[in-house]
């Protein structure tokens, strides 16, 4: 696929530089400084022709317009991903993997709001102006696939619980649920809080739900529940609010839907003056990088983020090819990590 390549601007003025211009400095066809630019050159162009060209583009400060080029076939060499927020390690990982398989022949665009909250779908219906070659969707809602209505390759990220055509790659996060149940109910829990993401995505819902229905089987007792951003202010903020209510419920560990959750949980608590895990214990989800370094570490569901950025991108590849969408969602196990957060409770 030709480099992708934004529009000239000449060194000096305000006039765009052209092929035709390059192609005028070195004294060859515009077919040759296409040749060039796009590193075709081999049994097609001399050496000599060859330094021209890179000596006119260097001297005029020439940049092909790729994008122009892959609009004029149709589509452009864009891949455009959408996330609920790019700051958090967790999607850096996916991210890396995406772009570990689509190398430089694609170029990775990111669609992401403040907050954790996923983009509008209006906002990335306005990208598709650009023809994208495909679209990667992370932690979606029902409602925002709908309004979206996306006809190109797409291919859904963390999308537990979402019915869809498009095909996709998927945590098993009910059993990572359903193992931070189980982990609290041996410790010898016996009434629990949860704090949930507000964001409304399908993938926090299924956590939750999962969590709720484990602990019924167990016998452990979810007697208190709140929710916000994922942020860890906010987190810290939910905590603080809630603490002197759950406290006189008996509760004795905060589940969280994020690690993020439980980092604003862990810097409240110490606040509070509340041991942990010996007052209190606190468990996450995801196993972000700073999880293993927290004080203490925590426990938490693992998930495995860079694989599900290979594996989408592997996906998205062979929709982008023409090849039909697999029809069975693909799904990563969750394993459960236990640190220093959680113990018996006094």
């Amino acid at each position: 696929m030709d480099d992708f390549k934004t529009s000239s601007v000449p060194r000096e003025g305000s006039v765009r530089v052209t092929a035709a211009m390059v192609g005028a400095r070195a004294g060859v066809s515009v077919a040759t400084v296409s040749l060039v630019t796009s590193g075709k050159t081999a049994g097609r162009v001399s050496k000599e022709n060859i330094a021209k060209v890179q000596e006119a583009v260097a001297e005029l400060g020439y940049v092909v317009n790729g994008l122009g080029s892959s609009l004029a076939k149709g589509r452009s060499n864009i891949v455009i991903l959408v996330a609920p927020d790019v700051s958090n390690p967790f999607f850096a990982k996916v991210i890396a993997g995406v772009k570990e398989v689509l190398g430089e022949s694609f170029q990775l665009l990111l669609s992401v709001t403040e907050a954790g909250q996923t983009p509008a779908p209006q906002d990335v219906r306005k990208l598709l102006a650009l023809r994208p070659a495909g679209l990667l969707v992370d932690a979606p809602s029902a409602h925002f696939l709908a309004e979206l209505q996306m006809s190109d390759p797409m291919v859904l990220l963390d999308a537990a619980g979402i019915t869809s055509a498009a095909p996709s790659i998927n945590f098993d996060v009910a059993h990572g649920a359903h193992l931070l149940a189980l982990h609290l109910e041996a410790q010898g829990h016996a009434a629990v809080a949860y704090l949930d993401s507000s964001t409304g995505t399908e993938t926090f819902r299924v956590r939750r739900e999962a969590f709720h229905r484990s602990a019924a089987q167990l016998g452990l007792k979810v007697v208190a529940q709140g929710s916000s951003m994922i942020d860890v202010g906010a987190a810290a903020l939910a905590f603080t609010d809630s603490w002197s209510d759950w406290s006189h419920k008996g509760v004795s560990a905060v589940v969280c839907a994020t690690d993020t959750h439980a980092y604003g949980v862990l810097q409240e608590a110490r606040v509070a003056g509340l041991a942990v895990p010996k007052e209190l214990a606190v468990t996450g989800f995801d196993d972000l990088p700073y999880s293993a370094t927290s004080n203490p570490g925590l426990t938490t569901v693992h998930l495995p983020a860079l694989e599900m950025g290979r594996l989408a991108g592997r996906e998205l590849q062979k929709l982008m090819a023409g090849e039909a969408a697999q029809t069975v969602p693909k799904t990563l196990p969750a394993t459960l990590v236990v640190r220093g957060s959680t113990a018996e409770p006094a």
